[in-house]
């Protein structure tokens, strides 16, 4: 896989930390189900954004570097319910942590669709899958679900219900969705491991 430097300038980091920055309340409909270890994370989503996209720019990363820049410079915008049924192409970027950025060239198969009067978001295929609810918030959709490895029964975000003794557990994933064009979303997921966001392009 090659490698390209990113370019990202300090106003742009700057504004996209700005955005969605989630206030402390008005958490009605889904407050009960997020943990306090994922709550602070995206409240503090445009900070970790900030971060992650310094350490993409300051040097070489695995992939096309070029996907970061395409990817998180537009500014995330609502897309109704309706927009976002059906299935995607779907494919990860890692910012930060043990590498300034790793694109995955690979794409794979995401879904969404409605289910018990709710949308619910599912990498369908590939090793590593995910899953989870999104509920409208603020101007983007906020994605409570959690990682598995291909072969393992579907996992379930836990929220409060940690294992005894832990904050948190490891395979929950908290994140924001929104548009960033035609047929093109952006989920963005403060890590606990690896890197500092994961980032999850769609696109049809």
């Amino acid at each position: 896989m090659g490698v390209r430097r990113v370019r990202i300038s300090t106003a742009l980091a700057l504004s996209l930390a700005a955005f969605f920055v989630v206030p402390s309340v008005a958490w009605a409909g889904w407050q009960e189900q997020i943990s306090a270890a994922d709550r602070d994370r995206l409240e503090h989503l445009g900070q970790i954004r900030e971060a992650a996209l310094a350490e993409a720019g300051r040097s070489r990363g695995d992939g096309d570097g070029r996907v970061v820049d395409r990817v998180m410079r537009p500014q995330g915008h609502m897309i109704p319910a309706s927009a976002l049924m059906g299935n995607w192409r779907c494919r990860q970027i890692k910012l930060g942590g043990m590498t300034s950025y790793m694109v995955y060239s690979a794409w794979f198969r995401c879904s969404i669709h409605n289910s018990r009067g709710g949308l619910v978001l599912e990498k369908v295929n590939g090793t590593q899958r995910f899953a989870g609810e999104l509920f409208p918030y603020n101007g983007a959709w906020v994605y409570l679900g959690a990682s598995s490895a291909k072969g393992e029964p579907r996992h379930r975000y836990s929220g409060p219900s940690a294992a005894i003794g832990a904050a948190e557990t490891p395979d929950d994933q908290v994140g924001l969705l929104t548009g960033i064009g035609d047929n093109h979303l952006r989920l963005e997921m403060p890590a606990v491991q690896e890197s500092l966001l994961d980032v999850v392009e769609f696109s049809r």
